[in-house]
Parts: structure tokens; sequence; C-alpha cells
């Protein structure tokens, strides 16, 4: 694969050929250009990776050029050919915008380094911005809360995101929102114009967890064939979410900890130690402490996350609340499937609210996602729901009351009709009935006789 174009702007016709030949032998792509005005055109043209400028130019000054590549390439970064006497100019040229600078004479394996170093230093950089820019546009929709015990959480927990804390916990179910709950932290505090990282801790195998959280360096282990930024750094100025935290390594607890108490890390295999300025949220739904008395969990990085806890209560507990996250689901996967919303009828919200919803709120956005696929626009009745989402484990349809009737009554009543409409439509022939029933015709006269249908 070719490597990084490098565009070397000389008036040593000698040393921009022998630099030609020697970068092309180590795989870059080396351009010439022996003037200013002619190296700025070749710039235009080449698109380079890197440019090499000497400070002496024949026709205009190496600080003149690297000002009108400052100008129409600050991406680009440029490396400064100096010679030794010339060492407090190359310094200036720094303050201007130049990456780095080579003192003449130079190795070409020296210089190549260099090279190498600078294009991987920027390209991490675009990295960073990339993340931090995509991070920044994919803000948090409100949090759908009429109940007490949510509004309440909700300004105590807005309260704590305009505070200067460092760490806040949430403890909650799975599903109840605590994702959608570290981002309101995150949007109310003086760090909503900075990004937001997730870091799912039960989704990262534990031998690669250290390297995503912190980075590493190119060559720190076998395959880390470039450097990475770590997500600590995606997160520089605003909130790193650590989402079930409780499944984070123990061999990794303590570098966290030391990462929380001081605000600085050193990437997998680096020497320099970064200094961050993050709020970190966690959020588990496993109980710590007893994650602690297992062994699983360290007691101090507790003590230090456990500062400004909050619980996340299951839907089950505010069902006021089922209304508004409908309305919210129902707009929201219409707009995602581009179809029309689906429409929740007064019997099919009657068992939504009879229901024990252990997977909580993100249980309800997958119903609402399900029905919009596969019933676009329509009206939503008990015939539509998941057979899991009407039984009580291995006890049989449940006995819930809807109205004035309970969901067995409902059910008869749906598969009366059912079976109503099939054999009119087949003229009263059971056989054919039962075919586009895919029952047996013994079947559908046992449904018969059980739901009183009278035989044509």
């Amino acid at each position: 694969m070719a490597g990084a174009t490098v565009l070397i702007i000389d008036d040593e016709e000698t040393l921009v050929s022998s630099l030609l030949y020697g970068l092309k032998q180590r795989n870059f792509q080396p351009v010439g250009a022996l003037t200013g005005g002619e190296g700025l055109k070749q710039a235009r043209e080449s698109a380079p990776d890197v440019v090499l400028l000497d400070l002496w130019l024949p026709d205009q000054s190496g600080m003149s050029v690297l000002k009108s590549l400052r100008e129409s390439l600050p991406d680009v970064p440029v490396i400064i050919i100096t010679a030794h006497g010339e060492t407090q100019t190359a310094v200036e040229t720094m303050k201007l915008g130049a990456a780095d600078f080579i003192l003449k004479p130079f190795e070409l394996e020296e210089l190549a380094k260099l090279i190498d170093r600078t294009v991987e230093f920027r390209r991490m950089e675009h990295e960073v911005r990339f993340h931090r820019r995509k991070n920044l546009n994919s803000g948090a929709k409100g949090i759908e809360a009429v109940s007490k015990t949510m509004t309440d959480l909700i300004a105590q927990v807005q309260v704590a995101a305009r505070s200067q804390a460092k760490t806040i916990l949430l403890l909650g179910e799975s599903g109840t929102g605590k994702a959608m709950m570290a981002r309101l932290i995150h949007d109310a505090s003086g760090r909503h114009d900075q990004p937001f990282v997730e870091v799912n801790c039960a989704a990262i195998p534990a031998n690669l967890f250290e390297s995503q959280l912190f980075g590493h360096e190119k060559g720190a282990f076998t395959d880390a064939k470039e450097s990475h930024v770590g997500l600590i750094r995606l997160a520089e100025r605003g909130t790193l979410f650590l989402d079930e935290i409780g499944e984070m390594p123990i061999a990794l607890q303590t570098k966290l900890l030391q990462f929380l108490e001081s605000q600085r890390f050193r990437p997998v295999g680096g020497r320099r130690e970064y200094t961050v300025d993050v709020r970190v949220v966690a959020a588990t739904n496993r109980d710590l402490q007893l994650e602690m008395k297992a062994g699983h969990f360290r007691s101090d990085l507790f003590y230090r996350i456990n500062v400004l806890p909050f619980v996340v209560p299951p839907l089950k507990v505010r069902m006021e609340d089922l209304t508004p996250l409908l309305t919210r689901f129902v707009q929201d996967s219409a707009m995602t499937e581009g179809c029309d919303p689906i429409r929740i009828t007064a019997e099919a919200e009657a068992v939504l609210r009879s229901y024990d919803w252990p997977g909580n709120v993100r249980e309800l956005k997958n119903l609402v996602e399900r029905w919009t696929i596969l019933h676009p626009g329509q009206s939503i009745t008990i015939r539509d729901f998941p057979p899991e989402l009407l039984r009580d484990g291995e006890e049989g349809v449940t006995g819930y009351q809807i109205g004035n009737g309970s969901i067995d009554d409902i059910m008869d009543r749906t598969e009366r009709r059912i079976i109503a409409d099939m054999l009119a439509e087949s003229e009263g022939h059971r056989g054919h009935t039962a075919q586009k029933l895919g029952i047996s015709r013994h079947a559908l006269k046992r449904r018969m006789q059980r739901l009183g249908i009278e035989e044509r």
C-alpha cells in the first residue's frame, strides 16, 4: 500500500533528488520543488500528507511559504528543514504552526521516522476531531416523565449536573433509561457543548479494555499496527459515560481509580502522560456492594464513584409515564421507518398498563418498534401482542382486568371473531377454514365448541 505523500521544498537540487529517491525506497510518495512558488503550486496539485520546507529559498522566505501553506492547507503538517545556526528561527516557525523541525545534516532514517510520527500524530488528531464532532451532534432527546418519582429524580440530577462533581453514579434495573439519564446530566451541565462519549463496559473484551479506554501507542502489542486514541481522550472537557461499570475487569479498576483521582493517564505502551478534564458518569444494574463482598469490584473504586448516587426506578413503579413514553416511541419509530404512526387502542393500552415490564422502558420501546415495522399506520389490538407479553411464565394466560373483562375474555372474543371471519370467507367450509388458520379440522372443531360458535 502506498505511503504518505511528502512534498519537499528546498533549493538544494542534490538534496531534493536524494530525498526523492530515498523516500520512495521507503514506500513514501515524494514530490519535489526548488522554489517557494513552485512548492505552493505543487501543494495545491499533489495534496501532500506532509511538507518538508527549507527556510532559505531563492524567490521568497520559508516563513512566507509557511504562512501561505497554513492559510491554504491548514491541516497539512509542515516540517522545517534548517541548519544548526537557525534553530531559534525554526522555533519561531513552530509558533506559526509548523509541526516540527529537523537539523541539517540529517540521516534519511531519522527523517523517515519523523515523517511517520508527524503523519501518525495528525491522523490521531483527525480521529479525535471526528469522534468529538460525532458525539456533539448526537444529542439526547428529553426524558418523558410526568410521575412524581421521575420528576423529583430529574430535578435532583439536574442540580448534580450543574455542580463541579467529577463522578456521578446511576443505579437501576436494566432498561430503565440510565443512558438517557446520563445524557441528561451532560446536557444540563456546563459541559453540554463538549463531547459525550459512551462506553459499554459489558461489550468490550477484557483483553482490549485498557487499550479501548486509555488508548495505545503503535507497537505496544502484537496487533498494534498504529496508535489508537483512547475513549478518555475523546471525552476531553466533556462527559465519559461508563455504562455497566460493574462488568469492568477488576485488573483495570485500579488504573481507572488512579485516573479518577488524578485525571491523568498513560496509554498502553506509551511514555507520555496525558492530563484530561472529564466528568465520569458511571451506571450499573448490579448491586456493587454485593460485588465488593464477592471480590468482583474494588471497594476503593466504589467509594470513589458513589459520591452522588441516583437510583433510576423501574417502569412498573411509575406507570403514569407510560402514555407519554408511548407517544414518543410511536412518533420516533414512525419517523425512523418512514411510515404513518401506529395507533394504540384503549384495550391495547390497558394490557400495557397491566404488564409488569421486566425489561422496563427498553422493552416498551422495542415493542413499539416491532409493531411499527409489522403493522405500520394500523391500530394495535390484542391480536397484535406477542404471546410472551400476554402470558405469565408457565401459569398460562394472566388474569389482568381490562375494562369489563379479563385478558381471557378479550382473547376469546378475538379468537371467536377471527374464526367467524374465516368461516365467512370459506362460505362455512370447515376444511378450508382450518387450512387458512393453519390448524387441523379437529382442532377447529374443538375451538368452535369451546367458544360456542354454531356450525353452519
